[in-house]
This record gives C-alpha cells, structure tokens and sequence, in this order.
C-alpha cells in the first residue's frame, strides 16, 4: 500500500473506529472466555491501530496488574498498582494518555521503541476495575480523545 492508502485504512478517523467497535463485538459475541476474548481484541487493535508496537490487557488481581493477552515484544507481567501508565490509569480508574513516555515520572519501559502510550481501565458487570488495556506507539503523541472515545467503548464490551 501507497503512504496515502496506509493511512486511509488506518484507525485514526472516526468512521473506521466505528468499524472496529462492530468487529470487536462480532469477535466476542457468544464468547465468556476473557483470555480468548482479549486475544482477538488485542490482536484487532494491533492491526488496526497507526503506529502500534504493542496492544494488549492486563488483568487486576491481587492489587497487582498481572500481564494477559497481547501483540507486540515480551512485557512486564506483574505491574504495581500507581506505577507506570499502566498502574496509574488502574490506580485512578481512568484513561491516560502520554505523548511521551520519557516525560512520564515512572514510566516502565518494556519496549525502547514506545514513545507515547494510552491506557484504558476495563471494569466488570458490577463497575469494579477488572484490568487495563494498554497500547503503545512507536511515535511521539500517537494517541489522542478520537483513540480515548473509541478505546474506552470497546473496552466497555467486556463485560465479566
């Protein structure tokens, strides 16, 4: 694909994000396994989405962010409540998003590729925080409110 057609297919506009959302609800559909429905998730979003080294879930258990499905290099498997993005967005129970992950005090690096990150919380049927979604950008502020609007409706999909 030309540079032009990459970003046309890209996620980054408001009608392919819709078309995510009726993919992410066609992939769980009939489906109550978390770790198969955070596997298709992630793998959706780390093809769709401009620029991402890493698209995957991390599931709260234990006061602890243990890592789950995802796409993208090894990871850190067991983050602390409040520490990195991941931690913070967990801690505070809302999305974060870092235009770079150098300026962010704390920052965990899993990957020396990520520049920018944005974390979504996923809570369950009762509203209680059950994890995070996590993405990160090999580009500095890759993500943005259009990213935080769509990401957070389809981490509402989840539903345990």
């Amino acid at each position: 694909l030309s540079r032009k057609e990459d970003q046309i297919m890209s996620a980054s506009t408001e009608s392919n994000y819709q078309l995510l959302v009726k993919q992410a609800e066609a992939l769980v559909n009939g489906e109550s396994d978390w770790i198969a429905n955070a596997a298709n998730i992630s793998a959706l979003l780390f093809n769709a989405l401009n620029d991402v080294n890493f698209a995957g879930v991390y599931r709260y258990e234990n006061n602890e962010l243990i890592l789950g499905p995802f796409q993208g290099k090894p990871a850190c498997v067991h983050i602390a409540l409040g520490k990195g993005v991941c931690g913070t967005a967990a801690k505070e129970k809302q999305t974060q998003i870092v235009k770079n992950v150098h300026e962010f005090a704390g920052h965990i690096a899993c990957d020396s590729d990520s520049n920018s990150e944005i974390v979504v919380p996923i809570f369950n049927r009762n509203g209680a925080l059950w994890g995070v979604f996590d993405f990160d950008s090999t580009k500095v502020a890759n993500f943005n409110e259009l990213d935080q609007k769509y990401l957070e409706e389809i981490s509402n999909i989840f539903k345990f």
